[in-house]
């Protein structure tokens, strides 16, 4: 499905599905250097099964066209503009990494918008270490595999990855890969320069679900622990024997957390 925001083609994944702003909408927000595949399972699932679903693709990312947006909070002005574009009152959000930074802080900023917030792989702060973010500028190969490699916590999935013809950390990689030059960077400055978070965290006032593995090396479980403690009444799920990649790597306990979270009144 496209839409046009500030005269550039947005697209979002409907799961297969003609959307319907009648029905409960979620909106995923991907990660650094992602698209709206990511979410391929999880938004499938749900667009069958009673909700409005668009996974979106950031701005320069997959099919959207423009650059990519530079600061957490122009993402976040960004969704809602796309908000408006299909018409669309409140959503809930489901964002990851970057993108769980993004949900945050639009959930802060257009409280009227957004209904509720799910927060996977999140930490703050999000600091990108000095030589992966200098790889990212000037050596996207090297940070790709660097990414990769600290995404997943094992090269063996339940069962054959996580069935046959899958090989998770092969298709992250090619996902990261067919990104614009210049996408990988910036996405990472972003989430390195992010500094609102807690402030915006107060600030939450509807239902908030984090995510989280013991073994995602890229934001480790601790770091969102504050994040956690700091939005009142927010729910906090951590799974175990998964990295960075959670849609990827434990897909299904992902679901069930999402159906679980947003089936609550």
């Amino acid at each position: 499905m496209d839409f046009r925001v500030k005269g550039e083609r947005v697209y979002a994944y409907t799961g297969g599905k003609a959307f319907d702003p009648q029905l409960p909408v979620l909106a995923f927000i991907h990660g650094a250097e992602q698209d709206h595949s990511v979410w391929a399972l999880q938004s499938r699932y749900l667009a069958h099964h009673g909700f409005g679903v668009l996974a979106l693709d950031l701005p320069g990312h997959g099919r959207s066209g423009g650059a990519p947006l530079t600061h957490i909070e122009d993402i976040a002005d960004w969704s809602v503009a796309v908000l408006d574009a299909a018409g669309i009152a409140s959503a809930a959000l489901v964002g990851h990494s970057m993108g769980s930074l993004v949900a945050l802080e639009c959930a802060a900023r257009h409280p009227r918008r957004v209904n509720r917030i799910a927060l996977l792989g999140v930490a703050f702060p999000m600091r990108v270490s000095p030589e992966l973010l200098r790889a990212t500028r000037e050596d996207e190969p090297a940070a790709r595999d660097m990414i990769n490699v600290w995404s997943h916590w094992a090269y063996a999935h339940y069962p054959s990855n996580p069935g046959p013809g899958f090989w998770v950390p092969g298709e992250n990689l090619r996902l990261m890969q067919r990104q614009k030059p210049g996408v990988l960077h910036a996405d990472f400055a972003a989430c390195n320069d992010y500094a609102q978070g807690l402030a915006r965290a107060a600030q939450v006032k509807c239902p908030a679900l984090l995510i989280l593995d013991r073994r995602d090396a890229m934001t480790p479980a601790r770091g969102a622990l504050e994040v956690a403690r700091v939005i009142p009444g927010a729910r906090t799920v951590t799974l175990e024997g998964s990295g960075h990649n959670l849609m990827g790597e434990k897909p299904d306990e992902v679901l069930d957390a999402l159906v679980e979270f947003l089936r609550t009144a």
